[in-house]
C-alpha cells in the first residue's frame, strides 16, 4: 500500500510499504477514505519528539470502511462494511484509566510503556503515527490501518454526513472541545484561546456553544484571525498589540475569566529575548518546549480563574511562572484528548447543526501530495489552515 512516512527531520516521503494484517482477535483493518495532517504531526516532523525512526507512518486523523475484523470483535460494536471514525489514543476499555474514561491514560495498548514512563514518571496510551515513545503504531496516512481494540475506539457513521463532517471527531473537535469543556464555563465568562489554527478554532466554537458571553482569538496570522472572526470570535494580534493589555481591556480590567492555550511546545508567543532565550535553551538540549503561550495565558488570567491546556507539551520548560500560579488562586487542567469520551456527543452537535467541522478546512489533497501538504501547512502558505488527504 501507499503511505506518508517519517523521513527524517522536516521531511516526509510518500512509499510503498507493507498491508497492515490482523496481530490480535480484537483488530481490525480499515480502508481509509479520508484522513488529515494535524498541527501535532509538525512536532514530529520538526524532531521535538523522540523515538521517531525512518519509515514511520504519519498521521492519526483517519476514518474509512471496516474491511476485516479480528475473531474477538464483538460483532455487535463493529462490522465488516461499518463505515467509522478512528480515535487517535487507542484504548483497552477494561483498565482501571479506562474505567475513568481517562482513555489518553491507557494503561494497556502502549507496548512501549516502559519508555513513556521515563519520559513522563506514568506510561501514556498507544497513539496512532506518533512515535515509539506511544507504541510505534502506524497512522493513518494511509490506504489502509490496522486498529487494535477496535471493538472500543470507532465510532460507527450511520447518517449520510460527509467524511469531511466527520472526520475531525478523531482528534482536533474532540480536543478544542475538551479545552472548552476544563474550563467550567459560565453565561458571563470572558474566553481567551491562544492559537487560531484548527484546534484552538474549534475550542473557540465550543466556548461558545457551552455558553461564554465572548472568546478572544489570538494568533499573528492574518487569515487565521480572520477565520476567527467570521466565527463571530473578537481577534488579537499578538505582533501589533501587547497582549495582556488587551485582554485587561475586553475584560473589565480583570483579565479573561477562562484561558485555553492550543499552542503547545512550538509558540512563538512571547518577546524576542524570551523567545531567544528558549531557542537558545532548546538547542543546548536544556529545554524541550517553549512555553510562551502557556506563560502568557497564566499571566492573563484573573485571579481565581482557570488556564486549560490542549496543546502538545513532550517534555520539559523552563520560567514557568509558578509564583502567579500559585499565589493568585489559577486552576491549571490539562491533558491528551479522552477522544472516545466525547464523539457521540460531538456527532450529535453536528447532526444538530451547532458546530460545523467543515469550516476550517482549506486544502484538499491526494495521498501522493501529502509532502506538499506539510510543506504549506508548516510554513503557513497559500492561507493554510487544515489539510484533508484523499488515499
Amino acid at each position: 500500500m501507499r503511505a506518508n512516512c517519517w523521513a527524517g527531520r522536516n521531511e516526509v516521503e510518500v512509499r510503498e510499504v507493507p498491508d497492515p494484517a490482523i496481530l490480535s482477535g480484537r483488530d481490525a483493518i480499515v480502508g481509509i477514505t479520508s484522513t488529515a495532517i494535524c498541527g501535532s504531526d509538525l512536532h514530529l516532523v520538526d524532531g521535538y519528539v523522540p523515538t521517531m525512526q525512518d519509515g514511520d507512518v504519519m498521521g492519526h486523523e483517519f476514518m474509512g470502511e471496516v474491511l476485516e475484523v479480528g475473531p474477538d470483535v464483538d460483532p455487535t460494536r463493529l462490522r465488516v462494511g461499518d463505515r467509522v471514525v478512528v480515535p487517535f489514543p487507542i484504548a483497552c476499555g477494561a483498565c482501571a484509566a479506562c474505567a475513568a474514561q481517562l482513555y489518553s491514560c491507557c494503561e494497556n495498548s502502549n507496548p512501549n510503556a516502559g519508555i513513556a514512563e521515563k519520559m513522563f514518571g506514568h506510561p501514556v496510551a498507544g497513539l496512532f503515527g506518533y512515535s515509539h515513545l506511544t507504541g510505534g503504531f502506524a497512522g493513518g496516512q494511509a490506504q489502509y490501518a490496522r486498529v487494535p481494540f477496535a471493538d472500543v475506539g470507532p465510532l460507527r457513521i450511520e447518517s449520510d454526513l460527509t467524511d469531511e463532517q466527520v472526520l475531525f471527531l478523531s482528534d482536533i473537535l474532540p480536543t478544542g472541545y475538551m479545552g472548552a469543556e476544563m474550563c467550567d464555563i459560565r453565561p458571563s465568562d470572558v474566553v481567551a484561546v491562544w492559537g487560531a489554527g484548527p484546534v484552538g478554532q474549534f475550542a473557540m466554537d465550543s466556548a461558545r456553544v457551552l455558553g461564554a458571553a465572548a472568546v478572544i482569538a489570538i494568533d499573528k496570522e492574518p487569515y487565521r484571525l480572520r477565520m476567527a472572526e467570521e466565527a463571530g470570535h473578537i481577534p488579537v494580534n499578538f505582533e501589533e498589540v501587547d497582549v495582556r493589555s488587551r485582554l485587561l481591556e475586553l475584560s473589565g480590567g480583570r483579565g479573561p475569566d477562562k484561558c485555553i492555550d492550543a499552542v503547545g511546545m512550538e509558540a512563538t508567543h512571547g518577546s524576542a529575548h524570551l523567545h531567544a532565550f528558549d531557542r537558545v535553551k532548546q538547542a543546548v538540549r536544556s529545554e524541550t518546549d517553549r512555553p510562551h503561550a502557556l506563560r502568557q495565558a497564566i499571566m492573563s488570567c484573573r485571579s481565581g480563574g482557570i488556564v486549560s491546556v490542549v496543546g502538545v507539551y513532550g517534555g520539559f520548560v523552563d520560567k514557568f511562572p509558578a509564583g502567579a500560579w500559585m499565589n493568585r488562586s489559577v486552576t491549571l487542567r490539562t491533558g491528551q484528548c479522552h477522544v472516545q469520551r466525547y464523539m457521540t456527543p460531538l456527532l450529535e452537535r453536528i447532526e444538530r447543526g451547532e458546530l460545523d467541522p467543515t469550516r476550517v478546512i482549506t486544502h484538499r489533497l491526494t495521498l501522493e501530495e501529502a509532502p506538499r501538504g506539510y510543506d504549506i501547512f508548516k510554513n503557513k502558505q497559500a492561507d493554510c489552515e487544515k489539510v484533508v488527504l484523499r488515499p
